[in-house]
């Protein structure tokens, strides 16, 4: 069995079949998806669509993109989703500098809050950071202390992933390690051990080879799994049993 630990399955992208794109996943062997939110509203979509399916569960929180518009009256609706039996984290939460759509510093601000959130509520957290390793660093230095939890699709280096690692956390690799100019990245996935992988698909985006063009689904997540196989030089099997195992540890999966 595979487990998804990153899904969009709420987005507008998948309104027209969405029930048969998830029974096509668990068909194909993801028997566990994790549907995270990255604002307001997918966190409640992702508590709702965890409540309608028993293998799929949710994780709510607010993404840096939209850092600059979340208020107190959020941050209180989040810790009401969170106590929901089938949240099992805080997230998509963290800093994107790449885009940059909310202030830096407002970014920073909402990334520590859902941070000190997660730990009141004793929730892994997962974690988006996109060209903002440094201050990410520092505020899992300051802020993470006793938390674990995922960077959801990992892009730095060796070094930063084993101090990442060595602070608890797990790296969640996706379609991303298929891609062509993607060798530094599987060079990373081949150096550590497979005990600190997880598996995603970021459904609908970042659509592994060989279905790049298609919109991606958590099906997909095999090919993924394929890839750490083959960069690894092990088993499919021995690859779904660990990143499982894993999944099933960090996020208290029945």
């Amino acid at each position: 069995m595979f487990i998804d630990t990153h899904a969009h399955l709420d987005f507008d992208r998948f309104d027209k079949d969405r029930d048969g794109v998830i029974q096509a996943a668990y068909d194909a062997g993801v028997k566990k998806i994790v549907n995270v939110g990255a604002d307001m509203e997918s966190s409640r979509n992702s508590v709702n669509l965890a409540k309608e399916y028993d293998f799929i569960y949710a994780a709510v929180g607010v993404h840096p993109h939209d850092a600059k518009g979340i208020n107190e009256d959020d941050y209180t609706e989040l810790r009401e989703l969170a106590q929901n039996d089938k949240v099992v984290a805080i997230g998509e939460i963290g800093l994107d500098y790449y885009y940059d759509n909310s202030p830096r510093k407002e970014q920073q601000e909402a990334f520590k809050k859902q941070l000190q959130l997660a730990k009141e509520l004793n929730l892994p957290v997962v974690i988006h950071s996109r060209d903002a390793k440094e201050d990410t660093l520092k505020i899992l230095d300051e802020s993470a202390e006793g938390l674990q939890g995922i960077l959801h699709c990992y892009a730095y280096d060796l070094a930063t992933a084993k101090r990442i690692i060595d602070m608890g956390f797990y790296l969640a690799f996706g379609g991303v390690i298929t891609f062509n100019n993607a060798k530094d990245l599987r060079a990373v996935v081949k150096d550590i051990s497979l005990e600190d992988i997880l598996i995603e698909t970021d459904a609908p985006y970042l659509t592994p080879a060989p279905h790049r063009g298609k919109r991606n689904e958590s099906k997909f997540v095999i090919n993924v799994a394929e890839k750490i196989a083959e960069i690894k030089g092990i088993s499919l099997e021995e690859v779904a049993k660990v990143t499982t195992a894993n999944a099933k540890k960090l996020l208290n999966l029945k």
